[in-house]
């Protein structure tokens, strides 16, 4: 045989990767990890999971509704279920972890609407956006289950002095009713209800901390609701309005007298009717400390 000339041996071909091969690898690497690191950050905003129970969870809608504090929003409702006896609504909801001191015991939840009744609009803000919740914090220990309120609470967490009048039939009155000393607003009512033996109506209100010492254990409350009408020969008709808030919503008004101890929080009153001679020409001298002083409003 002949000898294979060199020449017509086949030699093998080397191909060199192209370049873009190697860009095409990095790009799901990059994607991978941007994924990655918008995770992490979404996670390590998360606080702790709560659950509140309300009685009707109308509008409230997962990945949609916040939860709001003083206007500020602080979590997001994450699933929306009935209890296990169908009695109640089981709303579950995140918080962020800045806001987890929040979640105590305490703390109160209440699903804001829009509401139009006399002397008070509120809510309007969740007309286009749908409901939230609001909540005000707790001073008690670490918590993760709550029982929300059907309705805003009225003062709840403003400072002043608690007191209960006591009433045969409060006309007019009604929560968020203004109490009020000389005519000025100086605290207002926080619920209605009957008393223990439903003889009476309590009427807890609240006067704010910077006018708490004008209330006394002499003081004299009166029912100032709606219009007051007098008519006479020699001074013709009298029309007496306290204010428009008074005659939509409802108030109350004080005096007190001179000399008499400063009521403690839980005093009980009597509401009357209609005002004696005898409270109207009263002019204690108390003094009232500054805006900027007060804790109050």
């Amino acid at each position: 045989m002949s000898e294979v000339v060199a020449e017509e041996i086949p030699r093998a071909r080397l191909r060199r990767r192209s370049r873009w091969l190697h860009a095409m690898w990095i790009l799901p690497v990059l994607a991978a990890a941007v994924a990655g690191y918008l995770i992490w950050d979404r996670m390590r905003t998360f606080g702790p999971e709560i659950t509140i129970e309300f009685r009707d969870g109308g509008g409230l809608r997962a990945g949609q509704t916040p939860i709001k504090y003083r206007g500020v929003q602080i979590g997001e409702v994450t699933r929306v279920d009935l209890s296990a006896d169908h009695s109640t609504v089981l709303v579950r909801a995140r918080l962020q972890r800045t806001a987890a001191s929040l979640a105590r015991e305490g703390a109160v939840f209440w699903i804001v609407r829009p509401q139009v009744g006399w002397g008070q609009v509120t809510g309007l803000n969740t007309v286009i956006s749908g409901p939230e919740i609001q909540v005000l914090d707790g001073k008690g220990g670490p918590a993760r289950r709550f029982a929300g309120l059907e309705k805003a609470p009225v003062g709840m967490g403003e400072p002043g002095l608690k007191i209960v009048l006591k009433a045969e039939r409060p006309v007019s009155l009604r929560a968020n009713s203004p109490v009020y000393y000389r005519g000025v607003e100086v605290g207002l009512v926080q619920e209605l209800d009957l008393s223990a033996d439903s003889r009476a109506a309590d009427i807890h209100i609240l006067v704010y901390q910077r006018y708490a010492r004008l209330v006394r254990t002499g003081s004299a409350f009166w029912n100032v609701s709606g219009v007051s009408l007098k008519a006479g020969l020699l001074k013709g008709v009298e029309l007496d309005i306290e204010s428009l808030r008074a005659l939509v919503a409802g108030g109350i008004e004080f005096a007190s007298p001179e000399r008499s101890p400063q009521a403690r929080a839980g005093t009980v009153f009597f509401l009357h009717e209609n005002p004696k001679t005898e409270w109207l020409a009263w002019s204690a001298k108390i003094p009232i400390p500054p805006e900027s002083a007060s804790t109050g409003r």
